[in-house]
């Protein structure tokens, strides 16, 4: 066993050389402590081979990193169709597992997946970066500590940057997208932050206003999701693919005895005072925005691994937050609220 500065150096495969997966590349490689990144997997052979030359890895195919027995762990950051099949044939290869969301997108998948690394006892974080953000963790902090009260009103938003020509990469967003790949940070985050209660209803308006032209083939880029708790919270989660000024993720809850908010629009305290007004520059991205909890998760997924503790963001939590897409789904499709006993 290699160790650096006394802790288990964690050998990580990464599987998928997209935006997601470059950005997850260079924090294992640079940025997380005992964590190096020994292979990169990607269909696309000169994707894998130029992320891997860039940190001193190897370009490798699944089969290859899944039986070599100097690697721990897998970062699955492909696309989100494949991520379940992923997480089971690592975990039966005895890898612990780092799964960007959405971890399935349907439940027997997500079922299946959970079972699989359950059985092989192997770790199985879905990252979810919202809860490793410092605003939204003292947010959550403040919440556990009663420092609020009983949460009463809740708001998660999740806005994407727009363009001034309209969204010009539409034809190539799936079906459902915002509900299970978009919005599904927002219902974790509600959950999250209401800790302990249950969603019981879940209530959607959603259409495509951004790209109306895409409509037909089952793009809907523009949402407002109501969810409601057992314990009397009301919650909002909207989501947008179109917002101009900048990347826009924010929330709040409102309770019995006060009110916390996280999310920032600014990418510095710097402003600046013209003949035009005061203006500020905003942040345009999610890896501006959660560059610290990009890191922080999987600082979190390494310790889980050298200890056996329970990953901060468990596969159960990626199902739970999935039924509430489901419904969501379900909701915009039938026009009308749906349990989520419906989603068992």
């Amino acid at each position: 066993m290699r160790t650096d500065h006394g802790l288990q150096v964690i050998r990580i495969a990464l599987i998928g050389a997209g935006r997601i997966g470059t950005m997850h590349a260079g924090n294992i490689a640079r940025r997380v402590p005992a964590m190096e990144l020994a292979a990169v997997v990607d269909p696309r052979t000169d994707a894998a081979e130029s992320l891997a030359a860039q940190y001193g890895a190897r370009a490798a195919d699944l089969d290859d990193v899944l039986k070599d027995p100097d690697i721990d762990a897998v970062a699955i950051t492909s696309i989100a169709a494949v991520h379940s099949e992923l997480v089971v044939r690592a975990a039966e290869a005895g890898k612990a597992v780092f799964c960007e969301k959405p971890a399935s997108l349907e439940l027997a998948e997500m079922d299946r997946a959970i079972e699989a690394t359950e059985k092989a006892g192997v770790t199985f974080q879905v990252g979810f970066n919202r809860r490793f953000a410092a605003d939204f963790a003292a947010a959550h902090d403040a919440i556990v500590r009663c420092e609020i009260g009983t949460p009463q009103l809740m708001r998660s938003v999740t806005r994407d940057p727009g363009r001034p020509g309209g969204l010009g990469h539409a034809a190539n967003i799936k079906p459902w997208t915002i509900f299970r790949e978009t919005l599904i940070h927002d219902f974790d985050t509600l959950l999250w932050l209401n800790p302990g209660a249950e969603p019981v209803e879940v209530y959607t308006r959603a259409d495509a206003l951004v790209a109306p032209q895409y409509k037909d083939s089952g793009l809907i880029d523009t949402a407002v999701v109501m969810l409601t708790f057992g314990n009397g919270a009301i919650a909002t989660a909207e989501a947008n693919f179109s917002a101009l000024y900048g990347y826009d993720v924010r929330g709040e809850v409102f309770g019995s005895k006060g009110m916390v908010t996280a999310g920032r629009h600014a990418s510095s305290p710097m402003e600046l005072y013209g003949e035009h007004g005061i203006s500020r520059q905003t942040l345009r991205s999610d890896e501006e925005m959660f560059v610290d909890a990009y890191v922080a998760e999987l600082a979190q997924f390494a310790d889980a691994i050298r200890t056996g503790a329970t990953p901060p963001v468990t596969g159960h939590d990626a199902r739970n937050a999935l039924r509430i897409a489901l419904a969501a789904m379900k909701s915009h499709e039938e026009h009308r609220p749906v349990q989520l006993h419906e989603f068992a």
